[in-house]
């Protein structure tokens, strides 16, 4: 089977979803590697390629790592950006089940509650409760009510999760 066929049979790239917020922290994250970041490096690259013997020359070699590992992400953020689908919270019609976007806060068994920001897999914070639509919780929330309870595979077994509050902030 020919390279080609195989990537006709993929089909087409999954649609990356991403808030307005994670989108913008893509864009300006490429747009300063590519304007800023890239061109300082290659002028460093420029110059230290000037001092001579470039085979043991440890900021020539530096740099060429730096400028491989800069154009390596730009690839990355490229692929992601070019198959971005920008989804606002606030445009959800439908408030009363848990969508892409929503803050939503469960209870557990022991009356815990925690607050979860369903988002898209590049925004993924675990610090601020940003937990990916892709994520075995984001997945039980999607498409939930109200009070209604859920049973999410954790690190340590299985817990039941009620939905005690939806928003789109």
């Amino acid at each position: 089977m020919s390279d080609q066929s195989n990537k006709e049979s993929e089909g087409p790239p999954e649609k990356n979803y991403i808030t307005p917020s994670g989108y913008r922290r893509l864009a300006d994250e490429f747009e300063y590697l590519r304007s800023t970041k890239r061109p300082e490096v290659v002028s460093a690259l420029s110059d230290a390629a000037a001092e001579g013997d470039r085979s043991e020359n440890a900021e020539y070699i530096y740099r060429k790592r730096q400028l491989r590992e800069i154009d390596r992400r730009l690839r990355f953020l490229g692929k992601r950006l070019d198959h971005v689908a920008v989804i606002d919270p606030r445009d959800q019609k439908r408030r009363d089940r848990v969508f892409f976007g929503a803050t939503v806060t469960v209870e557990d068994e022991d009356g815990t509650e925690t607050t979860y920001k369903i988002v898209g897999v590049d925004e993924i914070d675990g610090k601020s409760g940003a937990i990916s639509w892709k994520s075995p919780i984001g997945r039980a929330l999607i498409g939930k009510a109200l009070d209604d309870t859920v049973v999410v595979k954790w690190h340590a077994g299985r817990r039941e999760l009620t939905i005690t509050e939806i928003d789109y902030r």
